[in-house]
């Protein structure tokens, strides 16, 4: 039987459709994966800021991580905006008892235009229970800087901080590069193995950045689902990225920071036999 790679999204909605559930479904169409959704929040958001947000209870949020795992069975999960401690329990709850795997978890705190999405008391929660569920975890610097507890400017500032994230249980983490200065955007990539890679890119002069981190996780756990390594699957998705901010760069949509080209090259779905 001929069958999809399938990946589970587990996210705030975006009605702006640049970041959140809406770029991770467009990140996985355009990549050939098939794409299901666990909506953890609903955000009032444009390319200026966030002005509202109502999250989905717990109970919900897990029905409808069920809903998906019972069925379609996602080959990857990607987890993002979580919001609270209790969603949080509910994700983790839902990943242990449908033994999910291949797991990508960007850690979102703060949004683009500045909007906290995480509610303090949940970052806790998020380390102690998501971190040793996940396969890897992608921070930006800032995130990184919190998660460690120390200042990130150079390449050795990131393994250190990398090598205390890792020692919260993750098998794996990538500092993305996206807010250091400079004119060479470059990911670092650690692994609880000793392994590590720099995945660099030419810095794009655009304001079009937002949805990035929502989009480069998506294309992770997109080509995990395809069965990558996780140092292919970052790779990968960071030359995706790269091509969808060139590709959006001079288009305008609002008036703030408008999201990436996802559709720049879009795959067919993907199929493999079972």
């Amino acid at each position: 039987m001929r069958v999809y790679h399938t990946c589970l999204t587990i996210a705030g909605s975006d009605s702006s459709g640049g970041a959140g559930i809406q770029a991770d479904l467009k990140t996985m169409s355009a990549l050939g994966v098939y794409g299901a959704t666990a909506i953890t929040a609903i955000t009032a958001q444009n390319t200026t800021g966030v002005t509202a947000i109502m999250p989905v209870t717990p109970e919900v949020v897990l029905a409808q991580i069920a809903a998906v795992a019972s069925d379609i069975r996602p080959d990857a999960v990607k987890i993002g905006m979580l919001f609270s401690r209790p969603i949080i329990e509910a994700v983790a709850q839902g990943i242990e008892s449908h033994r999910l795997s291949r797991i990508v978890l960007d850690p979102v705190m703060i949004s683009t235009s500045g909007s906290r999405l995480l509610e303090p008391d949940a970052i806790s929660a998020m380390t102690e229970r998501l971190f040793p569920l996940a396969d890897i975890i992608t921070p930006n610097r800032f995130e990184a800087e919190h998660l460690s507890g120390m200042k990130i400017s150079n390449a050795d500032d990131a393994a250190t901080a990398a090598g205390i994230i890792l020692g919260l249980g993750a098998r794996a983490v990538l500092i993305k590069g996206g807010h250091f200065d400079g004119t060479t955007m470059t990911d670092y990539l650690f692994t609880d193995t000793g392994y590590r890679q720099q995945f660099a890119a030419a810095k794009i002069d655009t304001r079009n950045t937002h949805g990035t981190g929502c989009t480069l996780s998506s294309a992770i756990a997109a080509h995990l689902a395809k069965g990558l390594s996780i140092p292919e699957a970052a790779a990968r998705a960071k030359d995706y990225l790269s091509a969808a901010l060139a590709a959006g760069a001079n288009v305008a949509i609002g008036s703030g920071h408008g999201p990436v080209n996802h559709f720049f090259n879009p795959e067919q779905l993907k199929t493999h036999t079972i």
